[in-house]
């Protein structure tokens, strides 16, 4: 009878928190963000210019609306397309509880794991389809900022949609290798089968090889638990394991490599690919000591700047998001703090809208958390001796600064005798039992 009693309080208390976070995140804030009409804006490895007619004033600037306007040329629908065409992936309610708790909302915690979902997300898009994919619906997504959205609109569309769906969702088990090509030698059916495909992964479901059920699962293990806060070093190893533990035959062509002491082991990534496999190459850092150091300025922009990056996980203190790209001095993020409803990825032509964000928003890189994870794609050993090379040059020093924000090393990490125990360095914020007063959360201020 007791239990039975516990049970209905914490029911009572998770939806209690579901109301109240449905009221917080749910509303689309109307605040316009600007972009300069004649600054270059780089979004992930590719350069954009928003260039006025008959305007040579070089204050001149735009809000994302306006990019619409017809006296705005250049490319700038080729920015818009190509940012909508990344992956979103927000705060979510109503779905399945997560592994041992009531909660069916991640919405106050869950911020940086969802936006190490998204650098997943990208990495897998740059894997199967290629930088040069974009998603052909792209602009026709309404802009947030021009539209307020409520949770039960986003539910009652959903549900209209999935009233007219029949059947289960289309798997595609063709190897990856055969997509690797690039999106220009696949048609549109499989690119969108493939696109599908990658979000179908990150779905909400316990069902989901990379969704937030599994990562919650994974931290479980060493700690953690549904509604704690995790930090972006802490999502990296999350992350890795969740791809090296999936069982799709698609992500059997991939695996992920997490740097030790902000270091990067070039024998330790090679051997973590066999059989030349992609890797995605985890870094996390910290740029500063309590504020972010702002001789880092230049370094995130010259590593935004490059095609083979997949974008930062990082954000404001306690506040997570997804950087992809610069203009002058301010970072473009993709904000997981919107609160959207289930969506049910097991059906076949799930809706994909909810997970695409037509309106980019700028921060101040003055205002950026020094405590980060940075991402890149090697797709083969080649690829990655390039990369290795490119960053070797970026990560030089200036007059100003004292060290780098990260090193390569030649070798494997146990040939510089590392004397942190496996376990630990793979789970910075695991529970060292013999230490009295020691808690898990000892390990998760980054």
């Amino acid at each position: 009878m007791e239990t039975k009693g516990t049970d209905e309080v914490e029911n009572l208390k998770s939806k209690f928190m579901s109301a109240w976070h449905n009221v917080k995140y749910s509303w689309a804030l109307k605040s316009k963000t600007a972009f300069s009409r004649n600054s270059p804006v780089f979004l992930l490895g590719k350069c954009y210019h928003f260039k006025a007619v008959d305007d040579e004033s070089p204050s001149e600037s735009c809000t994302a609306e306006a990019l619409d306007d017809d006296i705005v040329t250049g490319n700038v629908d080729g920015f818009r397309k190509d940012f909508t065409s990344r992956v979103w992936l927000t705060y979510r309610e109503e779905f399945p509880a997560l592994p041992g708790s009531t909660i069916t909302s991640d919405c106050g915690w869950g911020c940086t794991l969802r936006a190490g979902q998204m650098i997943l997300a990208q990495a897998l898009l740059l894997h199967i389809l290629g930088r040069d994919w974009t998603w052909s619906e792209a602009l026709t997504l309404e802009p947030l900022d021009t539209e307020t959205w409520t949770s039960s609109a986003a539910r009652r569309l959903v549900a209209t949609l999935e009233a007219s769906i029949q059947g289960e969702r289309a798997q595609v088990t063709q190897p990856m290798c055969a997509a690797q090509g690039g999106a220009e030698e696949a048609d549109s059916y499989l690119q969108e089968a493939y696109h599908r495909t990658v979000v179908s992964w990150f779905g909400d479901a316990p069902s989901a090889q990379l969704g937030i059920h599994r990562l919650v699962q994974l931290g479980m293990t060493s700690g953690k638990r549904a509604g704690d806060w995790y930090g972006p070093a802490v999502v990296a190893h999350i992350l890795r394991k969740a791809v090296d533990e999936a069982v799709d035959v698609m992500l059997k062509g991939i695996c992920v490599y997490v740097a030790q002491d902000c270091t990067v082991y070039s024998a330790d990534v090679i051997d973590t690919a066999p059989d030349s496999r992609a890797v995605i190459i985890l870094i996390p850092v910290r740029l500063g000591g309590e504020k972010i150091n702002p001789e880092y300025l230049s370094f995130v922009k010259s590593i935004l700047s490059l095609e083979d990056c997949i974008g930062i996980i990082g954000g404001k203190p306690k506040q997570a998001y997804y950087f992809v790209g610069f203009q002058d001095d301010s970072l473009i993020y993709m904000d997981p703090h919107y609160c959207q409803s289930f969506v049910d990825v097991s059906t076949s032509d799930f809706p994909l809208q909810s997970f695409h964000c037509p309106s980019p928003k700028k921060m101040p890189f003055s205002k950026m958390d020094p405590s980060c994870t940075i991402g890149f794609y090697s797709k083969n050993v080649e690829h990655y001796e390039r990369i290795s090379n490119e960053l070797s040059k970026i990560l030089q020093p200036s007059s100003k600064e004292k060290y780098p924000a990260f090193t390569f090393m030649k070798g494997h990490g146990k040939d510089y005798e590392l004397s942190v125990a496996v376990e630990q360095r793979e789970w910075p914020f695991i529970r060292d039992t013999r230490k009295a007063g020691t808690t898990s959360g000892d390990f998760v201020l980054l």
